[in-house]
């Protein structure tokens, strides 16, 4: 697989490289200001998502927890 990705950048520790993802995602909805394209297809799962978290949504699990879960320092 080829990657434009720099040395530096795949240097970083794996925490701070899904940091990095989540702050240009962040920048990416911030610059398109809501007018990404949506295909039918994504439309449809997104209504289909929505409505199974609308039938149960006890079994959210809060973006805090799952952000401390995938940042949580690896044990060795």
């Amino acid at each position: 697989m080829s990657s434009f990705m720099p040395p530096e950048l795949r240097a970083l520790a794996l925490a701070e490289r899904l940091q990095l993802v989540e702050d240009v995602w962040d920048s990416i909805v911030e610059d398109s200001a809501g007018n990404l394209p949506v295909s039918d297809a994504q439309r449809e799962e997104l209504r289909r998502r929505l409505a199974a978290h609308e039938g149960q949504p006890e079994q959210a699990v809060p973006w805090e927890q799952v952000r401390a879960a995938l940042f949580k320092p690896a044990a060795h």
